[in-house]
């Protein structure tokens, strides 16, 4: 039975590289586990891979909708499953890489079917936010579903809002209808994680990667996605970090270093919630991301 591999890890801690050498040394096929990597257009904010990455090794699941149009997690676990499928068919090694957890946990666990939510209700929160901010709004979760609460960290606005949607339209917390059962994932799948011990090191990469982003035309890429008919700050492609914080510099609310140090700042608050989500899980082997290269993960992988 052919081998699936599964790399995670947090934002900058050194995936794509080591995914890239890992897949040329076994004759493997990467799957993007990214959720914002799947819309086209959006190529220099989310550090997609270029054309000659591309060329060395196949990717799937980058570029498959337009902006304007969405991609649930639902969508990647079907389409991963079959991506997994065809690649083990042709005798190579699928190699899941990314950091979105919410996909790797819908492919791992499945999701819990969730109900319809009120867009009044909806509209109605998501013009609260700033007023009383995340972590106002984090409170009030706290007040109707404890449970709720506590797994999500009170500076994620949009898992804070989706579950007080979900209550003020059902009048039931959103963990009544997570039935919490587990998959196992099959025998032959092997759970990676690159962890960086070096948190400064991990805070200076960020720093760095968005600032090559900058260098690279990433306000030039925001600017084209803003001028895309139809395209609006609220569609779920542009709440990705960075393009949440471009949108609100392209209209005025902040400066362009303003716009650079949000950008920072959210995407180390996102690499907190991927590492707090990596923590909470079982059977994932733990990489060093400061000295770990090939040679070491293909012994892991030999046992």
């Amino acid at each position: 039975m052919h081998r699936v591999i599964l790399l995670m890890g947090p934002t900058a801690s050194g995936k794509s590289a080591l995914a890239m050498e890992l897949a040329e040394a076994i004759g493997g096929e990467i799957i993007s586990v990214d959720s914002a990597q799947v819309y086209r257009g959006m190529d220099i904010g989310t550090a997609k891979p270029d054309a000659a990455d591309r060329q060395r090794v196949p990717h799937h699941l980058i570029d498959l909708r337009d902006p304007e149009e969405t991609f649930s997690a639902a969508d990647f676990a079907a389409l991963a499953a079959r991506r997994i499928r065809e690649i083990s068919a042709r005798g190579r090694t699928p190699l899941l890489v990314g950091g979105t957890m919410l996909y790797f946990r819908a492919l791992l666990e499945g999701l819990d079917p969730m109900p319809a939510v009120d867009p009044a209700v909806r509209a109605e929160l998501r013009a609260r936010l700033p007023e009383v901010g995340a972590q106002g709004l984090h409170r009030e979760l706290a007040a109707v579903d404890a449970a709720a609460a506590a797994r999500i960290h009170p500076n994620d606005p949009q898992r804070i809002l989706r579950a007080l949607e979900v209550f003020l339209s059902t009048g039931r917390p959103l963990s009544s209808f997570q039935s919490g059962g587990r998959r196992r994932a099959p025998a032959h799948w092997r759970s990676l994680a690159l962890w960086p011990e070096d948190r400064a090191r991990l805070r200076m990469r960020i720093n760095e990667r968005f600032d090559a982003m900058l260098d690279a035309g990433f306000v030039q890429e925001l600017e084209r996605l803003a001028a895309r008919p139809g395209l609006t700050a609220e569609h779920v492609s542009q709440r990705a970090v960075g393009y949440r914080q471009g949108w609100k510099w392209l209209s005025g609310q902040c400066s362009l270093d303003e716009f650079r140090q949000r950008s920072i700042d959210a995407t180390r608050q996102l690499a907190k919630r991927q590492l707090t989500w990596l923590r909470g899980q079982q059977g994932i082997e733990r990489l060093c991301a400061e000295t770990v290269d090939v040679g070491e993960v293909l012994a892991r992988l030999a046992r």
